[in-house]
């Protein structure tokens, strides 16, 4: 697939919606992206530290137990198996391997979940560049964890106590803080959103996930799947997975959001619930009010309660090249426990949704072939376990 176009386009969705002052912040690294993804130099130092400092290739596991519980043949691409535990560090080195060769010696991110700020603040460490993360207060809380191995790896963890406190109140904050200081800072994005490039951008650095996936599942069964399943948030490790396939005609996608609780109003699902708006630089599905206000989101996975979604997805889902799903968060429980007692891997809260949908598909097309990515390892989801299941009493 050839899109976006030179605006950022995907279709109808994408471009870049923002103020002037940082339309100048983004047409500098447009720039720097379109040379740097062509130099040999660059090419190489991230294929170096992809290989022998992330860990890749990561595995194609055939879940054996659990297909058979299922009737279906399930692979699992095994991303909880890299260098911090997830698949965010695919894009973070990419991206700080730009800020280097950028020149900015200062890198700043966002994050939820906290994978993708344990990520940044991993490469930071690794490239000697100085790091800030914005969190928001209620993630922090969350992810006590995952905050303390962010400043152990020598990050200051800013605290965003506006709005929701969770990830799109951590990306207005970022955003703010890149304007001001663009000469020496460089923004490090952790999803395939906002303005353009960085739609196109982390998407190109998560796709090594589905190049490699295709070519292992190519020959550990001569054909490709039928279906490639994985979970959306902002939704950066299902294009990873998806966008290398795309020609692929007859390999469904299947992205799995997030439903919450559904009993006080709170929800995320942007792609199944949402409309077509305009939300932190770029138009795509979003959950918003008759008024066009943006709705807060819920979810028990940090990393998915975010109330927009990427532009090559909500592409995806006009063009009815993938599906889209909800999945609640007593299900996606299930799916954690499911997987974390079949096959002695416990995923992230995030894929655990993902992973229950399997029941849902087992149920019309036994026998077929499913890749699911396994975005991250659940290790950092514990207390968020313990605490479900003693105010369930379970």
């Amino acid at each position: 697939m050839k899109l976006p176009d030179k605006k950022g386009y995907f279709g109808q969705f994408g471009g870049k919606y923002v103020p002037e002052t940082l339309s100048v912040c983004l047409n500098e690294l447009t720039i720097a992206y379109q040379k740097y993804k062509k130099d040999s130099g660059f090419k190489k130092k991230l294929d170096f530290y992809l290989r022998e400092y992330a860990g890749r290739p990561t595995a194609l596991y055939f879940a054996e137990r659990l297909s058979k519980h299922l009737g279906l043949k399930v692979y699992l691409k095994r991303e909880d198996l890299l260098h911090t535990g997830a698949h965010k560090i695919n894009n973070a080195l990419g991206q700080a391997l730009l800020a280097k060769f950028m020149g900015k010696p200062r890198v700043i991110a966002e994050t939820g979940a906290g994978q993708h700020g344990v990520a940044v603040a991993t490469v930071c460490s690794l490239l000697c560049l100085e790091c800030d993360i914005y969190m928001g207060q209620a993630d922090i809380q969350r992810q006590a964890m995952n905050v303390l191995r962010m400043k152990v790896l020598g990050a200051r963890v800013i605290p965003v106590k506006s709005g929701s406190k969770t990830l799109k109140d951590a990306c207005n904050e970022a955003f703010r803080d890149w304007v001001t200081n663009v000469r020496n800072t460089y923004y490090l994005l952790g999803s395939v959103v906002g303005p353009h490039p960085y739609p196109m951008m982390v998407r190109d650095f998560q796709a090594v996930i589905g190049r490699e996936a295709r070519a292992q599942i190519l020959k550990k069964q001569a054909k490709l799947p039928d279906y490639l399943l994985a979970c959306v948030g902002g939704g950066s490790n299902s294009l990873g997975l998806f966008y290398p396939f795309f020609n692929d005609r007859k390999v469904k996608f299947i992205g799995v959001e997030a439903a919450g609780f559904g009993l006080s109003g709170l929800h995320s699902a942007t792609l199944v619930k949402g409309g077509v708006g305009v939300f932190q630089g770029s138009r795509s599905y979003v959950l918003q009010d008759k008024f066009g206000q943006i709705k807060n989101a819920h979810s028990i996975a940090p990393g998915l309660d975010y109330p927009g979604v990427g532009p090559e997805h909500s592409y995806y889902k006009a063009s009815q090249r993938a599906q889209y799903l909800a999945v609640g968060d007593a299900q996606a429980y299930q799916g954690f426990k499911l997987l974390s007692q079949l096959e002695g891997i416990i995923p992230a809260l995030e894929s655990s949704h993902a992973v229950y949908y399997l029941n849902q598909l087992a149920k019309k097309h036994k026998g077929k072939t499913v890749i699911v990515c396994l975005s991250g390892r659940g290790d950092k989801d514990l207390d968020i376990i313990k605490h479900y299941e003693a105010e369930r009493k379970i």
